[in-house]
């Protein structure tokens, strides 16, 4: 009953307001921005090298990392197979839609976040609640985004994480259906209270350094994988425009289409326009708020259109039809399976428990921005003693409980969050067109871009940028 009710909203939410917002939303930004996701690509690498003038603070490449190490994960695995199997393979071109045209609103909600950011102890924080309270005077508004905000990233995500992670261990003889999640969801969810009570900065120190890489090698097997099966890649392209476009079938049954899996799936991984990156993104100390935005265009693409098309592709060109007896974890086992034999399903274990654990991590730094904001003050240890042992049990249930909640659950918290920044940033987008306006003339005229808030006239009063 429980799965029923939480399967109708999220479908409600993502046939049609969504859709529409992140669809109409993207592409407003992308054509008011001048299609800023290619015309400045250049100055996007330019920008992620950027290291804070006086040494100090966080640089554009360490939020990079940050965001990402939130964007990239058992979405970009796991998700892209469920989108294959429940949507076929026309959903693919749907998730690179809404992240083509997310970058534009990856740039405005970023750009947004530095320049209403506040100083703070450590530095400085910011993100939708901090723009909304202080650009529209409402900080009810502002803690209705930031619950949403800890029940995606604190609940949603790392339940869904979790089982994502377990799920990669149901095709192995050890593996018990009704003991195993719940084993191996004990021992995830007690290395990650290990590390967030402060004693695991080895393994955080060690991951962070083998993510990358990890990634790295994932495209690498991807490659490998299309350049074996390259005289697939023709019927794999026209399959995936011939499904796409499919409209008789897309209308015929809406809420399973490879339009609807395609658009939730590559907003799960990418989540540009959704309000979480800008957190990040703000917490960086950079010359110009514009710099931050292109870092973060930066990120989708690498999210999507690079890993989640890796994946895509693996298994598009593996020969392994994907059904929904396969979905999830399964597929890209069996895909790599088919190549690669018993190897295969042991590397994607591996790629996930390196991508769900920095996720997890990536989740919580997010909740731990939040829990700063409603309190107007960094927590007591106690209470983060509290939260960190209530954000382990969260990962622990999260293993054994059913796909499909679990999916519907993060997508219907995550909606929450959409619904809320898409209208502000569109509201307050007219700063952040101004500001890459600034941008740009300066870049024109030989300059290194220095922002200032009246070179826009920026109308409310912020910690920076005097």
């Amino acid at each position: 009953m429980l799965d029923s009710i939480v399967a109708s909203i999220s479908d409600a939410l993502y046939s049609y307001v969504l859709i529409i917002l992140l669809v109409a939303g993207g592409l407003y930004f992308t054509f008011r921005t001048k299609f800023v996701q290619f015309r400045l690509f250049k100055e996007q690498i330019r920008a992620v090298t950027e290291k804070p003038a006086d040494g100090k603070g966080v640089s554009s490449f360490q939020a990079l990392m940050v965001s990402t190490a939130s964007r990239v994960g058992t979405g970009n695995i796991v998700g892209v197979s469920t989108a294959l199997c429940l949507g076929g393979f026309g959903s693919v071109f749907w998730m690179w839609l809404i992240a083509i045209i997310g970058c534009a609103s990856a740039l405005v909600e970023s750009t947004l976040a530095q320049i209403y950011k506040k100083k703070t102890p450590d530095g400085c924080s910011g993100g939708p609640a901090y723009y909304i309270e202080a650009a529209l005077k409402s900080r009810l508004l502002a803690l209705v985004f930031t619950f949403f905000l800890v029940a995606t990233f604190g609940f949603g995500f790392n339940m869904l994480a979790s089982y994502n992670l377990q799920s990669t261990f149901s095709g192995y003889s050890f593996y018990d259906a009704k003991t195993s999640p719940w084993i191996i969801g004990f021992i995830l969810a007690a290395i990650v209270c290990y590390c967030l009570m402060g004693g695991g900065k080895r393994v955080i120190k060690v991951t962070s350094f083998m993510v990358p890489i990890m990634g790295v090698i994932y495209i690498l097997v991807a490659l490998i994988m299309v350049v074996i099966n390259f005289k697939t890649l023709p019927g794999i392209f026209a399959r995936i425009f011939e499904e796409a476009f499919d409209f008789k079938a897309i209308f015929g049954g809406f809420t399973g289409s490879c339009v609807m899996f395609g658009i939730k799936r590559g907003l799960f991984s990418n989540e540009a326009g959704v309000g979480s990156a800008p957190n990040a993104s703000a917490s960086a100390v950079v010359k110009h708020p514009i710099k931050q935005g292109l870092v973060q265009v930066l990120s989708v693409f690498l999210d999507t259109v690079l890993i989640c098309s890796a994946t895509a592709f693996m298994c598009m060109s593996s020969g392994v039809e994907p059904i929904k007896e396969l979905s999830g974890a399964p597929y890209v086992q069996a895909a790599l399976s088919s190549a690669f034999g018993e190897i295969g399903p042991i590397f994607i274990t591996v790629s996930m428990i390196l991508f769900a654990f920095t996720t997890l991590l990536g989740n919580l730094y997010y909740v731990d921005q939040a829990l700063i904001y409603i309190l107007k003050k960094q927590p007591s240890k106690a209470f983060m003693t509290v939260y960190h042992i209530v954000a382990s049990l969260v990962i622990f249930v999260g293993a054994g409980l059913s796909a499909d909640l679990l999916w519907n659950i993060a997508d219907i918290t995550m909606g929450g969050m959409a619904l809320i920044n898409m209208p502000v940033i569109l509201y307050l987008s007219k700063y952040a067109f101004r500001a890459l306006k600034d941008y740009d003339s300066r870049r024109k005229a030989g300059e290194e871009p220095v922002f200032k808030a009246k070179d826009i006239g920026l109308p409310h009063k912020v910690d920076y940028w005097q």
